[in-house]
């Protein structure tokens, strides 16, 4: 069986067992009086869980007719009806090895051969063209993950362990997550995959490539991964922890849009370095900042982007090892602030193109500046 991808640490759990069977028994004096227990009354406006009962029931019945089950001959997946033209999205390591063995399994028990028609390994989506009735073709409603909260309700409808049209539900745990992507630049390091949602709605194998849901029944993002300290030693199955990613739908948009037409997407690409991790107290010391917000420019590619630009990356050398000062903030990109290098790159993703422009609103030397950079395509 697939299993979906997988981040694993290795933790050790030690358990202490608790016995209180030795504590005499201080409740046998006279009892208290007992109090009435006074009966809840809910408020007028608290949602009544009938109601919300009913509103997933009805939404899985909408909904579960554009989910589908992927198969490869080894592996399963999931994945949903982008289109009438029998378009269906996935991920892209679902379809990966699948040698042109694909097979696609509606809920109403219609099969269909599938044909990989584009795919993108950074972002892990890939496009499925399949020939069938009309009456088979549900297209799924799509949403704007941009408005999501932390907080929200999320539900997720897949196949896990090959228990199809499984519909687990969650929370939206985080927004703005990143992953190294598939691809690596020259010299090292990793580019990025951003605008990554995190949830705990429950997220097994089988499950990637299938839609995650809001409340209202459109997809707002592709459940890829998982975060996992529980791997079946004999099976090297992963299981959930309440630790799952989606690839944002408005990114997912993006890519799928342009597989159709071109087979292929490119990324904008700034040609900066960062710290993923931000910066601690220390490294801000030895960089002489006294902001703690923005993306600090570590390194800057020869000949990219922003070094025609002029953006400055580290070059003098600092008390902290690898990190070098003298390097420059990004504090806004567009007007709009940088709090993380993760914020700046999820906003670079899902709303710029190659041969686009960008303003960098900088922090040099303790002086504000902006500077207008034209983006490239990631080499």
């Amino acid at each position: 069986m697939k299993r979906v991808l997988v981040v694993i640490s290795i933790l050790v759990l030690a358990s202490l067992a608790c016995s209180l069977s030795g504590l005499p028994n201080l409740l046998q004096s006279t009892p208290a009086p007992t109090i009435p227990a006074a009966v809840p009354v809910l408020p007028n406006t608290a949602p009544d869980p009938k109601n919300s009962d009913n509103v997933l029931v009805a939404m899985y019945a909408q909904v579960l007719p554009g989910v589908v089950a992927i198969y490869t001959g080894n592996a399963l997946g999931s994945g949903f009806v982008y289109d009438s033209n029998g378009h269906i999205v996935t991920n892209q390591h679902v379809i990966d090895g699948a040698n042109g063995e694909l097979e696609v399994a509606f809920p109403s028990g219609f099969r269909a051969y599938g044909t990989v028609i584009g795919s993108d390994t950074d972002a892990d989506i890939a496009v499925i063209k399949v020939d069938a009735p009309a009456d088979q073709l549900h297209p799924l409603a799509i949403g704007d993950s941009s408005k999501l909260q932390v907080g929200q309700t999320v539900v997720a409808i897949g196949n896990p362990f090959g228990l199809n049209g499984t519909m687990t539900v969650g929370i939206v745990s985080g927004l703005g997550r990143t992953q190294d992507a598939h691809a690596a630049p020259e010299g090292g390091g990793n580019f990025s995959n951003a605008d990554i949602i995190q949830t705990d709605a429950a997220i097994n194998p089988g499950n990637s490539g299938g839609p995650l849901f809001d409340m209202s029944g459109e997809v707002v993002g592709v459940n890829q991964s998982i975060f996992t300290e529980n791997v079946n030693q004999a099976t090297g199955i992963a299981s959930n922890s309440g630790v799952g990613f989606s690839i944002s739908i408005n990114l997912v948009k993006r890519v799928v849009d342009s597989l159709i037409r071109n087979g292929k997407y490119d990324y904008p690409y700034l040609g900066i370095s960062s710290p993923r991790s931000g910066l601690t107290l220390a490294e801000l010391q030895a960089l002489g900042l006294k902001t703690f917000t923005g993306a600090y420019v570590s390194s800057v590619t020869p000949g990219g982007p922003a070094d025609k630009a002029g953006i400055r990356g580290g070059s003098q050398t600092t008390s902290e090892q690898g990190l070098e000062a003298g390097g420059d903030l990004i504090t806004a990109i567009d007007g709009r602030p940088v709090t993380t290098f993760d914020q700046m790159l999820s906003y670079l993703i899902t709303n710029k193109s190659p041969g686009d422009t960008v303003v960098l609103t900088l922090l040099r030397n303790g002086q504000t500046m902006d500077v207008t950079v034209t983006l490239g395509k990631r080499p």
